[in-house]
């Protein structure tokens, strides 16, 4: 039985490693995103352009939920996830067309 608990010991460090590689990647990864929307908004801002490309967010939205059932995760997890990150970029874009003196975009705003 103590062998037993050993290795079930084992396996579960060796998973959150894992798990722990995994999220430092997942937050790399969204760095780098936030980099690219950033610029996007600097574009925007400096352009005059409108912030916000709603057919585009749609489209995501779809071709994200597309991903996730192929890939056998929730597509309503994956939509609330991408939801999650439009709201921060929305946040950001506001902060970026006030730094610009183009006012804020409206609320709910947001290139993806």
């Amino acid at each position: 039985m103590n062998a037993e608990k050993d290795f079930a010991k084992a396996q579960l460090l060796e998973l959150r490693a894992s798990i722990d590689n995994i999220d430092a990647a997942l937050l790399h990864m969204l760095a780098e995103r936030f980099r690219c929307t950033k610029a996007v908004g600097v574009l925007k801002a400096t352009h005059g352009l409108p912030p916000a490309d709603p057919a585009r967010e749609q489209a995501q939205i779809a071709r994200l939920r597309r991903l996730a059932d192929e890939a056998q995760l929730d597509p309503d997890f994956a939509e609330k996830f991408l939801n999650f990150i439009i709201r921060e970029v929305i946040r950001h874009h506001e902060a970026i067309a006030e730094e610009h003196g183009n006012g804020a975009p409206e609320k709910g705003e947001a290139q993806i």
